[in-house]
């Protein structure tokens, strides 16, 4: 599976944790490879689930962080589809030495376009940008 399939999926599981406890994230996340709506072999099911993982239990650093460089905006405010995909830009950002910065932007700027309203990308892209 690509790189940004992969991205894709652990957004669309982290888009799930805003509606769900974190103890009930490892159901969700069966939940989700069960659903048949993506096919992933045991490796990339891994990767995925390992990384939402790492994400959810940095969730408060990574909250913190976005609070503190968003002037005008708070957590609360923001929605729900811009929220798990700044979580994700901001974790790649800060501790995935793999991934570039700026690929890190890039492919939250195109999730958020995807899956957000129509000026999500910019706002996903101003967000990550004090970061890099």
């Amino acid at each position: 599976m690509k790189r940004s399939v992969m991205r894709e999926q652990i957004f669309k599981i982290l888009f799930r944790a805003e509606f769900n406890d974190k103890s009930e994230m490892p159901q969700q996340e069966e939940m989700f490879f069960d659903s048949g709506d993506i096919i992933a072999n045991p490796r990339d099911r891994e990767y995925i689930t390992n990384k939402v993982n790492r994400i959810i239990d940095k969730l408060p650093e990574l909250d913190a962080e976005l609070t503190k460089e968003m002037k005008g905006w708070t957590i609360d405010r923001i929605g729900r589809v811009e929220l798990a995909v700044l979580r994700l830009g901001l974790y790649e950002i800060r501790y995935d030495e793999d991934i570039p910065a700026g690929v890190a932007i890039s492919e939250a700027v195109d999730l958020a376009k995807r899956f957000g309203s129509e000026n999500s990308g910019a706002f996903v892209n101003g967000v990550l940008a004090k970061f890099a």
